[in-house]
């Protein structure tokens, strides 16, 4: 085992779990927000989870996974609208509990989890099948073009179920305002992609003829 590796991500992990909770519950003014907690388990379980397992099956996958310094201006553009999107979002949710504005109904927030945790089995797939996975945009040593499984579908699947995790999110959270926060997301990643696929014209042999063969970026048969 890779120790500084583990190190590494357990020290993200956990200033993960510490960052959101506070985003969460210091708005929220109290700890008994059951929304905010259900959210944590269903975020951060399975993450924990699945870094084990790169940890011990893909540990380059897991160092990629770690790298979100990007080099591309416009990608930067990017993360630093989704931060903010994040940051207003995750806090209109804890204020909404705290004055208890319009909270989502019960069997709503289930639905809402069933269809994150749906989303989350989805992503697990696509970090299964791709090991080029990076969390930044880049043309890696040897990288080849991955057309089978869900990439045989749309050229983008992982972007595709990371628009059903964050748009679940708000809605796990009990709150419609941080879910119209969240829906700038889809436009955010519309974005991240046609530059991505440039570069990827650019750098990454056989990627042309691969956009000629799927044609669809993350909806199939609309775009």
């Amino acid at each position: 085992m890779n120790i500084k590796l583990f190190f590494q991500a357990i020290i993200k992990f956990l200033l993960g779990v510490v960052i959101i909770g506070l985003l969460i519950f210091i708005p929220a003014k109290t700890i008994n927000y059951w929304n905010g907690w259900l959210f944590m388990g269903l975020l951060f379980v399975p993450m924990f989870i699945a870094g084990i397992v790169m940890m011990i099956k893909s540990p380059d996958l897991l160092r990629k996974r770690l790298n979100a310094k990007e080099k591309e201006s416009e990608q930067k553009q990017v993360v630093a609208f989704s931060g903010l999107m994040f940051l207003a979002g995750f806090i209109i949710a804890g204020l909404n509990y705290r004055f208890s504005w319009i909270m989502l109904p019960t069997p709503a927030v289930i639905i809402s989890s069933i269809i994150f945790i749906l989303a989350y089995i989805l992503y697990a797939e696509v970090l299964r099948e791709n090991e080029y996975l990076s969390r930044t945009i880049e043309v890696q040593d040897n990288q080849k073009v991955v057309d089978t499984g869900l990439y045989g579908i749309v050229r983008h699947p992982m972007y595709a179920t990371t628009i059903l995790l964050f748009l679940s999110m708000p809605l796990v959270l009990g709150s419609i305002f941080s879910f119209i926060i969240f829906l700038v997301y889809p436009f955010i990643i519309a974005k991240r992609i046609k530059n991505e696929e440039k570069v990827l014209e650019r750098e990454l042999n056989g990627y042309s003829e691969y956009k000629k063969k799927v044609k669809y970026r993350i909806i199939p048969f609309i775009w």
